[in-house]
């Protein structure tokens, strides 16, 4: 296959159009990577070098024709409508994943092979730091795989990990092909204004289909007058592939619990982390417990001020608690009332086309780089724009970006950036998809984006150019091949220029006048920010613990009984339902296992880094290509607690975060 962008029609041959061109893609993958493995453990020990022994590894593992397919079947899987090559897709990466695990991440060989060469020939090397990193860093990952252990555990171990694989993308598989919806009439879309209610589908009998996807669920919960519609959406919403995932999730929990027994670990939890930048949960715990404190005053606060002024159709329960699918609609319309903002009105100065124009403006300035908006024919759907990255000092092309921004049927109903080939020195451009589902254009119109719609778009983004600027010699740890608990630190630094008022005027026009958004509204917007960022953290505390509780050590776990205990204990004010499964619908449990704890741990990082870059000013491209040369580009090549100290010139700290998130 090939892995190597050479012309722009390139991209668009990567992804097949037929089953059977996934069976072959698949097929010499396989053979490309059976010829690969072969030629590095026929070696003897004196003909060891770093090139054909540990970058032969790395090239394996991450530029190897199995390691672009599985990115790319992922990506037929999320996004492709036809629903033939989406379960092709499911087929060929399962057996990618067994076969990476029979013949790579569990070869005694490939590991023998590696403790050779480091204990041997290494040793007459000039070995480069990244290199040397790389070495320690694969020989560690093989230990954690059990390759330390006897043949039959070792046996085991890999058994272990082809069910695990197998039973996490049928748990991601239920969430994304879930297509539950609930039926209303119109006098049950009261607040919801005409044009949206027009927009939406109806049956035969004139009654309105909702369905679970993102952008229908925040307009109805944010804006819906009709608690009864409120609560039966937000009971779809948060019963999405249940009850399949409980099952699912009960034996994902027992078969890590064992695997991590096996490896010598006392949890899931604990050999999660090892190789974190926290290391420990004992360490996530404190951090975790320290939050909740600060969180649960300020969010106290917060209840206070809002259920001061309920809306008519939001009263508390018995017990005197927000129910759970009232909290958006009581925000909203306390944001209405007393801040004069409507989100609604917001989202008429951000048209999706101008926003997402000046949101690169932004980026070309700050970071020295130029999008050229390009054509590739031939993708998935019509609706992907393509955009050519290019490096504003040379020219030099960088990497392409594909935008699939806009909902469709059967297409993953959330937001998130996919690396198909990564960003590896003298390979050529590199290739990333970004997803969301924004409101789709309405009668010709552009999309008009919520607030937290454009946080979205830089967030994700944010991961783009990490994964575009993140240029490394080792594939391994190119763009966001980083540390899981600091892979959110440039996404969520990213965000932050949304909390300037000199920011907001650049990417706002009003849809119908051309005007940026009105002084008075800027105020109000970076008023709020504040706003409700306790509720906000104690949420983020609250999934962080319920992660780290299912993972924690014991195989035999009630994952219902831990999400209602949790949810009651840490969310005081806020009325739990029986009803509400959520859990079942928590992706983040798969490919983030105990560490969703890293969203948290890397935004006061991401707080830190963006004080110190805007004493520079947020659009001056010197602190950018600090921020690129120091952070960005050393991808992961790095231990970021040492990336940090020397953009920063000390140990980074708390105070921006709490500052920010007004913690007292």
């Amino acid at each position: 296959m090939q892995t190597r962008i050479k012309k722009i029609s390139d991209i668009a041959t990567l992804f097949p159009k037929e089953q059977k061109e996934i069976n072959t893609l698949v097929e010499e993958s396989l053979k490309d990577a059976n010829a690969r493995i072969e030629r590095i453990v026929q070696l003897k020990e004196n003909q060891y070098t770093f090139e054909n022994t540990a970058k032969a590894m790395d090239n394996l593992f991450s530029l190897s024709d199995i390691a672009i397919v599985s990115h790319i079947l992922s990506v037929i899987e999320m996004l492709n409508p036809d629903e033939a090559l989406r379960n092709a897709a499911h087929k060929g990466i399962l057996t990618l994943q067994a076969f990476s695990i029979d013949n790579i991440s569990n070869n005694i060989k490939l590991y023998d092979t590696l403790k050779k060469y480091w204990h041997g020939n290494a040793k007459k090397e000039d070995l480069t730091d990244e290199q040397i990193y790389f070495i320690t860093e694969t020989v560690d990952e093989f230990k954690r795989s059990g390759l330390d252990l006897s043949e039959e555990k070792r046996e085991q171990v890999k058994q272990l990990y082809k069910e695990l694989a197998a039973l996490e993308l049928e748990f991601e598989s239920n969430i994304a092909k879930d297509s539950s919806s609930v039926e209303v009439s119109k006098a049950e879309l009261a607040g919801l204004n005409e044009s949206y209610i027009d927009s939406l589908k109806k049956t035969d009998t004139d009654t309105y289909i909702l369905g679970v996807d993102y952008p229908t669920y925040f307009q109805v919960m944010d804006n819906c007058k009709v608690e009864a519609t409120r609560k039966k959406l937000y009971l779809a919403f948060n019963n999405r592939a249940y009850p399949k995932n409980e099952k699912i999730l009960k034996e994902i929990i027992a078969k890590r619990d064992e695997l991590a027994k096996i490896l010598g670990f006392a949890s899931y939890a604990h050999l999660d982390i090892d190789d974190q930048m926290a290391k420990t949960p004992q360490t996530v715990e404190t951090f975790l417990s320290e939050l909740i404190k600060k969180a649960d005053i300020k969010e106290q606060k917060e209840f206070d001020m809002l259920v001061s002024d309920l809306p008519e159709s939001a009263t508390l329960t018995e017990s005197g608690k927000i129910k759970a699918w009232d909290y958006r609609y009581i925000t909203n319309t306390y944001k209405k009332k007393h801040f004069d903002l409507d989100e609604n009105v917001i989202a008429q100065y951000f048209p999706a086309n101008h926003t997402i124009e000046q949101l690169f403006k932004i980026y070309e300035t700050f970071m020295a780089l130029r999008f050229k908006p390009v054509e590739i024919p031939g993708l998935w759907s019509d609706e992907v724009k393509s955009v050519a990255v290019y490096k504003q000092e040379n020219n030099r092309l960088l990497g392409y970006l594909l935008l699939d921004l806009y909902p469709r049927p059967n297409k993953f109903s959330h937001a998130c950036q996919s690396t198909i080939i990564p960003a590896v020195k003298g390979h050529g451009p590199s290739l990333s998809v970004v997803v969301a589902n924004f409101p789709k254009p309405v009668n010709n119109t552009d999309s008009l984006l919520k607030f937290n719609d454009v946080e979205t778009f830089f967030h994700e983004l944010g991961h783009a150019l990490h994964a575009i600027l993140g240029i490394t010699d080792i594939a391994s740890f190119a763009g966001t091949h980083v540390k899981t608990d600091f892979v959110e630190m440039p996404s969520q630094m990213l965000e932050q220029w949304l909390s300037d008022e000199e920011m907001l005027k650049k990417i706002s026009r009003h849809h119908k006048t051309g005007e940026p958004l009105p002084q008075t509204l800027i105020d109000t917007i970076l008023s709020l920010k504040q706003f409700t960022t306790g509720a906000f953290l104690q949420r983020q505390c609250y999934l962080s613990l319920l992660d780290l509780a299912y993972f924690k050590e014991g195989k035999e776990k009630d994952p219902k009984k831990i999400y209602t205990q949790l949810s009651k204990a840490l969310r005081k004010n806020s009325h739990y339902d029986p009803d509400d499964n959520m859990f079942a619908s928590f992706g983040h449990l798969c490919g983030y296992g105990a560490k969703y704890y890293s969203y948290m741990w890397a935004k006061v990082f991401a707080l830190d880094l963006f004080n110190e870059i805007k004493k520079h000013g947020l659009l001056n491209p010197a602190i950018g290509q600090k921020y690129i040369r120091e952070i960005i580009e050393k991808g992961g090549s790095k231990d970021p607690n040492q990336l940090l100290k020397k953009f920063l010139g000390r140990a980074p700290n708390q105070n921006a975060f709490c500052q920010y998130m007004g913690l007292e």
